[in-house]
Order: structure tokens, then sequence, then C-alpha cells
């Protein structure tokens, strides 16, 4: 992938990695029951995407270990993480 301008150049299992990551904290937000508006269904449908998506993200991390990335450079993908706008998505996920 190419990186957007001003972020960090990662490898395709750090950008794999943060999608994951993401879709994870989107499912979550889903389903805090102190921000929630949806119904218990919903909630339960999206606690089941949450399994299979944290499979994913946990293959993702496998694939990192595989290539041989054994080290999380934090600083640079928090940088990605807030283009991706993952810091709007974790407010919804802490509790009131």
């Amino acid at each position: 992938m190419t990186p957007r301008p001003g972020e960090p150049a990662l490898t395709q299992a750090e950008y794999d990695l943060l999608d994951r990551y993401v879709a994870v904290l989107r499912l979550i937000g889903r389903l805090n029951p102190g921000r929630t508006r949806s119904s218990t269904r919903a909630c339960m449908n999206a606690a089941a995407l949450l399994a299979i998506e944290s499979a994913h993200l946990r293959d993702a991390f496998a694939l990192m270990l595989e290539r041989g990335e054994e080290e999380i450079h934090a600083d640079t993908l928090a940088r990605v993480l807030r283009g991706m706008e993952a810091e709007r998505i974790a407010e919804r996920v802490s509790p009131l």
C-alpha cells in the first residue's frame, strides 16, 4: 500500500494489522452497553462478528511474526491509526 501524505510507510502486514484492529474497535463500539442504541439481537450479532474479527487480528499478528516483524513500532502505528480515525472510534468504546 502507498502511504497517504504525511503518513509513514508500513509493511503490508502492519496495514493488515491496523485494519483488523480498527474493525475490532468498531465492533466493540457497537457492543458497548453504555453507549449502544441497538437491540439485544444487534449486539449479539456484533459479538459474534467480534469473535471472528478477533481471530483475524490474531492471524495478522501471526503473519507479522512469520515475516520476521517482531517489533511493534507503537509511535509509527499510532500516527497511522490517528489518520484512520481510530481515536474517534476508541472514544465510543470507552464507558460513559
